[in-house]
């Protein structure tokens, strides 16, 4: 269906067409499509009726994930469009988390204090969460300074009072967070104001992103090395994170395994859910930056799951012929 993507199967990722736009254009943006006007590449959807079809037709879907674009460049009443039936329609009973994505916490933090719809879009997070939903706002973090201005504490303090959870979500950027303890006091501040770490993520290979990007091991030293200096309560953070086309991959570590210097890897969400937490191996590649720049350890001719996703895409290529 045009804006919707069914990519695991408890999770629905939604892109209401109003919300395809954003406060910034990041030239490091995995969305990049969105942006650039060629209408065959916008994934969009403007159908709210349809959406909440598919889900009742799909009682084993429990999350869904509104992202974009930015949603909370919509006004408050076309965003309840979409959300409100969430809280009244009984057939939906069985979406039980509602997710945002979004930057706005930084970018537009007025979006949640001063804008003239503001109160309503707090009212609807309210109703969301009285309705027994678990509402999360994926909040896009770079860097600490972020969350410095009163502005920007004053917008966290007004989502939380909703019951809404705020959830932590960032690329690691050369030039601007490529540090530990860049990391490290991004975390601890975010632990500081009640939201939770959740992903570090990997540039995407898509879009302008090579002023930004970093080799993977870099990634995986610079994760490393902020975990340690972070309390229990910080290391909910998983990366560094590849949203590829299987699933999202992560970095584990380096190890030495029968005399072959490997990256150790694992699912953390994919295509098939058999293959979350299998772990797998490539070879050592201090230059890679992503998961095509790998190849299978120990003389492998594919990593274990190729096969199998080669067929997923030719049979939705078949369905939609």
């Amino acid at each position: 269906m045009q804006g919707m993507q069914h990519k695991y199967k408890e999770t629905v990722l939604f892109f209401p067409s109003q919300g395809q736009t954003c406060h910034s254009y990041c030239t490091f943006c995995f969305r990049w499509a969105q942006f650039v006007g060629d209408k065959e590449l916008k994934f969009a959807s403007h159908e709210a009726k349809n959406l909440h079809e598919y889900l009742s037709q799909n009682t084993g879907v429990t999350d869904l994930l509104i992202t974009g674009g930015d949603p909370m460049v919509m006004k408050t009443k076309n965003l309840e469009e979409y959300l409100q039936p969430l809280a009244e329609d009984p057939r939906l009973e069985h979406v039980q988390t509602i997710r945002i994505g979004t930057k706005s916490l930084t970018f537009w933090p007025q979006r949640f204090v001063s804008d003239k719809d503001s109160d309503d879009l707090i009212r609807l997070l309210e109703r969301l969460v009285k309705s027994g939903k678990h509402v999360a706002l994926m909040a896009h973090y770079n860097h600490w300074h972020e969350m410095q201005t009163e502005i920007a504490r004053k917008a966290i303090n007004r989502v939380q009072e909703t019951g809404t959870i705020i959830r932590s979500q960032g690329p690691v950027l050369a030039h601007i967070n490529d540090h530990e303890d860049i990391w490290a006091q991004t975390w601890t501040t975010q632990v500081k104001l009640g939201i939770i770490p959740y992903y570090m993520f990997v540039e995407r290979d898509t879009g302008a992103r090579c002023y930004f990007e970093i080799p993977l091991v870099k990634a995986y030293e610079i994760y490393r090395k902020a975990l340690m200096q972070v309390s229990g309560l910080g290391r909910t953070v998983r990366g560094p994170s590849m949203s590829s086309e299987p699933g999202k991959i992560e970095v584990q570590g380096v190890s030495n395994i029968n005399g072959e210097k490997v990256f150790v890897l694992r699912f953390i969400q994919g295509r098939n859910p058999d293959w979350v937490q299998k772990p797998f191996f490539a070879k050592y590649d201090e230059n890679a930056k992503w998961l095509n720049d790998l190849t299978p350890a120990f003389g492998e001719q594919k990593f274990f799951f190729e096969d199998e996703f080669s067929a997923m895409k030719e049979s939705i290529s078949l369905k939609t012929v």
